[in-house]
């Protein structure tokens, strides 16, 4: 009792791999005495032959699973996280945010923006609280803030 050419059709019919085909226990007599094309999808439409369903992969474990960020975890040197360039743009930037913010509310004497931003740009600061303590020292601001 070969059912190859049945599962074959069948397969071709559901258009699924003929792994992904099943016949009914019951109905074996009657697949294997079906040898057309016509037959198998009566069959299939009875109930007879059918597909059982693709299996997938779960992504469970990947939601699971967070992102180890520890120092046993690091590869490769100081500057391998965050390289220079990056460092050094992140401090640039938010020099120059501040500084320009400054500017707008008419807190830096007059002449010291272009001044204290070519400062930045050399890398005179090491941070935003560094370039306000010599804006305060230099008498730069037109009024203190808290």
């Amino acid at each position: 009792m070969s059912l190859t050419l049945q599962k074959r059709l069948a397969a071709e019919l559901l258009k699924c791999g003929e792994s992904r085909v099943r016949f009914d226990e019951e109905r074996l007599d009657e697949i294997e005495a079906a040898i057309s094309r016509e037959e198998i999808k009566r069959l299939i439409e009875d109930g007879a032959i059918y597909k059982i369903q693709k299996k997938g992969i779960s992504k469970g474990r990947l939601r699971e699973r967070k992102r180890r960020k520890g120092p046993g975890s690091r590869k490769g040197g100081k500057y391998s996280i965050i390289p220079r360039k990056t460092q050094w743009m992140l401090k640039v930037r938010a020099q120059r945010k501040a500084l320009k913010k400054l500017r707008d509310s008419k807190m830096l004497v007059e002449g010291a923006y272009r001044k204290v931003y070519k400062m930045v740009k050399s890398g005179a600061f090491k941070s935003v609280s560094a370039m306000m303590e010599y804006l305060k020292q230099n008498k730069l601001l037109r009024r203190v803030f808290a």
